[in-house]
């Protein structure tokens, strides 16, 4: 869910305040008193309801105006946008909430949107503010692992508070060694009333008889109310059944028709995906026919204004004829001065080649790449050479220190992890100084179970004794009945009366078999077991006291405190060793570069020598000399050999001019037979006229080109959205897009029917009777007609149960005559109400008892089931606030609160930490329950200045942990204007007496 706009009518000191377009992460900035906390205030109100007056919370009605309320503009993700207003009606206001589908509701609806979430729980889990934080500081340090564990439970301190009320209220009834609590007190006084009773009662035979049948009738009526208890057992679960029924029913058949439609393959999203396919491929094939009719029309056009190819082709000649025609007479002076000039090259030619000393023609010389690059290579490689040598001698130095330095840490980090202690040393270590601090606490436990010892005995002592006389009467009574069927049974024998005879015979079996049953020693072995339990666990603590007696805990933690310095200082030096390391690997790659460099330094000299023909031993100590000399030799020869042509050059054009001009003429021009200059200027005009015809069909063939481009990229986005409509189907494994569509409509079927299967199973995990039952359930055709047959037999239970009940009046009844004779009356009548006294109390304690154990076990559940995927967000999120500080939370062993792991592997309970630590344990934990055990509950996180105790380092992280969160929208309230730089001006909004305005 998404708060998309606040719309306030009147709520407090805000009237008439909208506030629209509220993003992800929306910050409200304001001064005390501004209105931050009845913006809070209003968000609540309108989701969960006005405080009604009874309740403690402000209720910001308006001091100046009538209307009271107003709306909020949300998204929900599976409902969609809906407008939720609330106004003033009844005790907690009327509410309408308007979805854009057009359906309109009221309170029901509005619990569907927010998953019939309350305010309580609300604010538990998704909104807290710095009370949290506080509660903390004012906690003992007992206390504070169970308030951060009821944190991560209920998101509140409620859980630690209701086990500490449960301890507080047993201790107070009963403790096993006390006299003060109040039934130690009352079961001191019924032991002493009792003996005065038992000597009042040895006076009167003829009441024991009494108590004795009345303690039978007693047997008998407890026998027909466990009977009766049964029974009612059998109906609630008859009941249970008749509730689940349906569902189960439901169930079955919807896994029968998930079975049947097997697995589907089907992409995510496939049909959406299939149609945004079909919408993309129908435009781009019109768009290629379209391109493809206009490339037509442009070559169509291109051919009525092509130009002379050949003309143009021959434009170089054509132009370098017509330039000559001017300086046709300069030729001949020009002839006179090459050959003066040709005679000065072939004199500086022999002194050069004196010096070069190389027996290479000219051909050879002329072959010789001498370009701007060689010579460039040339003088690089000459400077490289040199450089080389000069950086050889300060890199050999440097890798010999580095490798020295290496190998002096190496011997120190040997020499330190000789003297660390093994992993198991260590743990054995922390385990015997574990166990030497937990002498005394181990101590008080023993003493503790040697008392419930000695009480188990007593008690086991006292049962017995009570059995014994019980058994003993019984006997005499089974005894006396079994004469007397026996008596029975040998008249009717005698007399052949095989009535009585059998009648006999079956009481006689019947009277056997429940003597041997009552007589099964049920309470007996329970009492055993509990003992031997005990036994037991006095033992082994007994020998944990005795293992740790002998232990010298100074000397252990010293040796502990030892080693930590010595993984310390093994620790500094493995990160020397790692930065030593680095230095010689770069030592060593430098040298290793300068081979590598040197190297084709070398192969690069061999080349150029081999390029400039020239001897090796030459190139090693002259290259560059050689090389100029080589390029003197070069120019020389191309002058001269310029010079040569030129003459020919000029013989040549003179006869050429003429003949290349004609020639021309017949074949562009179409008037023949003109003077040289005539002909000169019509080959002028044609040119022109050509290339102005060129220019024009260049710009055709850009225009074409394009064309042809756009049409190709228009061919393949064609291609790979056929591709992607192609895959679609082969992902359904399908061929066609009509069997597509029917395996999608499967797929969506098959997804209804999942989610339906899932609802039911979340709606039978409530239920009390087990899975394991169902199936003999399935089978009784009339709930209803089994109900009323278990009605009809406890009915008899009941008028059985009733005669025994008049019965016992009667003969208590005596036993009051008895009793108001004298003391004994009077005595009994203390113990009976001392003993109704000790038994009112003693349900009183074991109400309390039964809610502790019902709370640990559902914490046990908790701590089984959900707890640990709630701990590893926590953890990610812990590591992130403390840098990596404290990256483990583990849960305590026995009871609740948690252990925290540094990142040396150092545990600390909760109240071991530092204020600032605990606090960053708590935002970890509150953050983690919302966005892990109640992710699918996507309401916004709302914050009221809860990180103000933090310092600046602190408050940066935990700012851009809330940054990441996912999902949930973020409210952050705050009076602190130092944040605002640490979120992005367009998500702040200011609050100033009842405005709101965008921090620029």
């Amino acid at each position: 869910m998404k708060i998309i706009e606040i719309h306030i009518y009147g709520y407090g000191q805000l009237e008439n305040l909208k506030i629209t377009n509220l993003s992800d992460f929306q910050v409200f900035y304001g001064e005390n008193e501004a209105g931050k906390s009845t913006i809070m205030a209003f968000i609540h109100g309108i989701l969960f309801g006005f405080p009604t007056k009874q309740q403690f919370d402000l209720r910001y009605e308006p001091k100046h105006s009538s209307k009271y309320g107003g709306k909020i503009r949300i998204y929900h993700e599976e409902h969609g946008y809906a407008v939720i207003e609330r106004i003033k009606g009844k005790a907690a206001g009327d509410v309408k909430v308007v979805m854009d589908s057009g359906v309109i509701g009221g309170e029901e609806l509005l619990k569907e949107l927010t998953g019939n979430f309350d305010k309580s729980l609300y604010q538990a889990i998704f909104s807290f503010n710095l009370q949290g934080l506080q509660n903390i500081h004012q906690l003992k340090d007992e206390d504070i692992g169970k308030f951060l564990f009821s944190a991560g439970t209920l998101g509140t301190e409620q859980l630690s508070k209701a086990e500490t009320f449960l301890q507080r209220e047993l201790d107070l009834r009963f403790k096993p060694t006390g006299k003060k609590p109040l039934l130690n007190e009352r079961l001191q006084a019924l032991h002493e009333i009792s003996g005065e009773l038992k000597k009042a009662a040895a006076k009167n035979k003829e009441y024991e008889s009494l108590i004795t049948k009345n303690d039978v009738l007693q047997e008998e009526m407890l026998a027909i109310t466990d009977a009766l208890q049964e029974l009612a057992k059998k109906m609630e679960k008859l009941n249970e059944w008749k509730r689940i029924e349906p569902i189960v029913k439901e169930e079955r058949r919807i896994k029968k028709e998930l079975n049947e439609l097997g697995e589907i393959r089907f992409p995510a999203r496939g049909m959406e995906r299939m149609e945004k396919l079909n919408q993309l491929i129908h435009p781009y094939q019109a768009e290629i026919v379209s391109i493809s009719d206009r490339i037509e029309n442009m070559k169509q056009e291109l051919t009525t204004i092509e130009p002379t190819i050949s003309l143009l082709e021959n434009e170089p000649a054509i132009l370098r004829l017509l330039n000559q025609i001017p300086i046709m007479e300069q030729w001949n002076l020009e002839k006179q001065q090459c050959e003066v000039k040709l005679a000065e090259l072939e004199d500086k030619l022999s002194i050069t080649r004196e010096k070069l000393h190389l027996s290479l023609n000219e051909d050879d010389i002329l072959a010789i790449n001498t370009n701007i690059y060689m010579r460039n290579q040339v003088e690089i490689v000459s400077r490289k050479r040199q450089k080389l040598e000069e950086t050889k001698v300060e890199l050999e130095a440097q890798y010999q220190e580095e490798k020295n330095g290496l190998e002096e840490i190496e011997k120190d980090v040997r020499f330190v992890e000789r003297q660390v202690l093994s992993k198991q040393e260590r743990l054995q270590l922390e385990e015997h100084i574990n166990a030497a601090t937990d002498k005394k606490s181990l101590e008080w436990e023993l003493n503790s179970i040697q008392e419930q010892i000695e009480i188990f005995k007593l008690a086991n002592e006292r049962d017995k004794t009570a059995k014994e006389n019980i058994n003993k009467q019984k006997r005499i009574q089974f005894f006396l009945f079994e004469f007397i069927l026996f008596g029975l049974l040998l008249y009717g024998m005698f007399t052949k009366q095989w009535v009585l005879f059998s009648f006999g015979v079956l009481g006689c079996i019947g009277i056997a078999l429940f003597m041997m049953k009552s007589t099964k020693p049920i309470k007996e072995e329970k009492v055993k077991q509990k003992l031997n339990g005990l036994l037991d666990k006095e033992t082994n603590l007994r020998q944990k006291i005795e293992s740790a007696k002998y232990l010298d805990i100074t000397k252990l933690e010293n040796q502990l405190q030892l080693d930590n310095q010595r993984l310390d200082e093994l620790q500094l030096l493995k990160m020397s060793l790692k930065q030593q390391q680095i230095q010689y690997n770069k030592a060593l790659t430098k040298l290793e570069e300068w081979e590598k460099e040197s190297s084709q330094n070398k192969e690069q000299l061999l080349s150029i020598s081999n390029e400039l023909k020239i001897p090796e031993y030459i190139a090693v100590m002259f290259l560059q000399e050689a090389f100029e000399l080589i390029e003197q030799c070069k120019s020389i020869y191309r002058e001269k050999k310029q010079l040569q042509e030129r003459l020919g050059q000029i013989n040549q054009l003179q006869d050429e001019i003429e003949e290349g001009l004609k020639s021309y003429e017949n074949r562009f021009l179409e008037v023949k037979g003109l003077d040289l200059h005539n002909s000169a200027y019509l080959l002028r005009n044609k040119l022109k006229e050509e290339h102005e015809k060129q220019i024009k069909s260049q710009e055709r063939n850009g225009k074409l080109a394009d064309l042809i481009a756009d049409l190709k990229q228009k061919s393949q986005e064609l291609v790979l959205l056929q591709s992607e409509h192609d895959k679609l189907l082969q992902t359904a494994n399908t061929e066609t897009e009509l069997q597509f569509y029917e395996r999608g409509e499967k797929a969506e079927k098959q997804a209804f029917l999942l989610e339906r299967y899932n609802h039911l199973l979340s709606q039978l995990q409530y239920a009390t009777l087990p899975e394991q039952a169902w199936e003999s359930y399935l089978s009784i055709h009339d709930c209803d007609e089994v109900i009323a047959g278990l009605n009809l037999e406890a009915s008899k239970f009941h008028s059985k149960l009733k005669e025994l009940q008049e019965n016992q009046a009667s003969i208590k009844y005596e036993i009051q005559i008895l009793e108001e004779g004298g003391v004994y009356s009077d005595i009994l009548h203390h113990y009976k109400q001392k003993k109704f006294e000790l038994e009112e109390a003693a349900k009183e304690w074991s109400v309390y008892c039964l809610s502790q154990q019902i709370l640990a076990q559902t914490i046990d559940k908790y701590k089984n089931i959900h707890l640990p995927r709630m701990l590893s967000k926590a953890e990610e999120y812990m590591s992130i606030l403390t840098d990596g500080s404290y990256n483990k939370i583990h849960l305590q062993k026995s009871g609740s609160g948690f252990l925290v792991e540094r990142e040396d592997h150092t545990l600390f309970e909760a109240k071991e930490l530092s204020q600032g630590t605990m606090e960053q344990l708590y935002v970890s934990i509150r953050l983690s329950l919302a966005t892990t055990l109640y992710e699918k509950y996507q309401f916004p996180i709302i914050i009221d200045d809860s990180f103000v105790n933090f310092d600046a380092k602190r408050t940066n992280k935990v700012i851009e942990l809330l940054k990441t969160l996912e999902g949930n929208q973020l409210l952050f309230f705050t009076c602190h204007a130092h944040l605002l730089p640490l979120f992005q001006r367009e998500n702040i909004l200011s609050i100033e007496k009842g405005a709101i305005q965008v921090i620029h």
